[in-house]
């Protein structure tokens, strides 16, 4: 089974082939980051546009790096939620028209539950997590835990209420002067810092809830910035960076742990463009000791955005027949 899989949800353009749901025969990615550095966030338009023009010459990179025609592939996957409406629309309607022009089963694809499914690519499926498991989806604009039961089978058990994880170093980063994409930067700049150097509130909620928020955390931040009353030394701005990243990772941390309490299971998947970052990898490390669970990370190239994980998870659609009519649009907040 070969599927295509297309990913415009946001601003990256990727489209991917992949064999039986694991194996990569191509994966293209076209980035936007110095589209919307000057911005210091994603311009919804501006991401549209690019789309627009990045669609072609992707997919076609795509199909030849497999070195495979359209006539080759059985299915055509494509993310349809959640996500900005502009960027999805674009890769929709390719999708529809390449599937229609070819005769081939339309797949759509929802966003946050292919990224789960980058854990099974390249050989992932062996000594990859077992059935059930515990998946947080950690990215620039989900913060999302699930039970896993099975491939299409998804529990929810708790959102972000407000700004997601990867929004608030986003955000953060951009009240620091960093730049974007603000993850990366205050990944960097925190190596260099101090985590206890400001004692910044965790935004737990409560044991019993897995719910997220990180609005008030970054709020914290912006306080703690104008509290100074003058510009912040590089030594500051350091250790500001530290310790917002060590607030953030202990709570996404903190709540797997819970996750994996309250459901029973030892297996954890954590995935999502913030899976990339370093201290969250190490804590996630010593969680494993401390807490008895075996985590699963996918390869940092398959945690940003991709076409890849959207074609894996549409192989499990065609195989059960779960097949999208012409008319499917856009789903920007797309859960089932």
């Amino acid at each position: 089974m070969v599927v295509l899989g297309i990913e415009t949800s946001c601003d990256d353009t990727s489209a991917a082939v992949v064999r039986d749901a694991h194996e990569v025969l191509s994966c293209v990615v076209a980035s936007q980051d110095e589209v919307h550095a000057e911005y210091g966030g994603v311009v919804p338009e501006l991401a549209s546009r690019r789309h627009t023009e990045s669609i072609v010459p992707v997919v076609e990179k795509a199909l030849k790096d497999a070195c495979l025609k359209v006539e080759d592939i059985d299915g055509v996957g494509v993310t349809v939620g959640p996500g900005l409406p502009g960027s999805l629309l674009v890769g929709i309607a390719f999708a529809k028209a390449l599937a229609y022009a070819a005769e081939k089963p339309l797949l759509a694809v929802n966003h946050i539950k292919a990224h789960v499914h980058a854990i099974f690519l390249d050989g992932k499926t062996e000594g990859g997590p077992s059935f059930p498991f515990v998946a947080l989806v950690v990215s620039g604009g989900h913060t999302s835990l699930f039970l896993v039961k099975d491939h299409l089978d998804f529990q929810s058990l708790g959102h972000t209420r407000d700004d997601a994880a990867g929004e608030a170093f986003d955000k953060v980063a951009k009240l620091l002067g960093l730049g974007y994409p603000g993850g990366v930067a205050i990944d960097r700049l925190a190596k260099e810092g101090n985590p206890q150097a400001v004692e910044f509130k965790r935004p737990y909620i409560s044991k019993d809830n897995l719910e997220f928020s990180f609005s008030g955390l970054k709020t914290a931040v912006l306080n703690h910035l104008r509290s100074y009353g003058r510009l912040v030394t590089t030594k500051e701005l350091r250790d500001i960076a530290a310790s917002f990243q060590e607030a953030v990772v202990d709570v996404l941390t903190q709540k797997v742990l819970w996750a994996a309490e309250q459901t029973g299971v030892k297996d954890v998947v954590v995935c999502g463009g913030v899976a990339c970052n370093s201290r969250l990898r190490e804590r996630l490390k010593e969680l494993e000791v401390e807490g008895g669970i075996k985590v699963h990370i996918p390869a940092p190239r398959y945690c940003s955005d991709n076409g890849a994980m959207v074609a894996a998870y549409a192989c499990h659609l065609l195989e059960k027949g779960m097949v999208a009519s012409m008319d499917v649009t856009a789903i920007p907040t797309f859960e089932e």
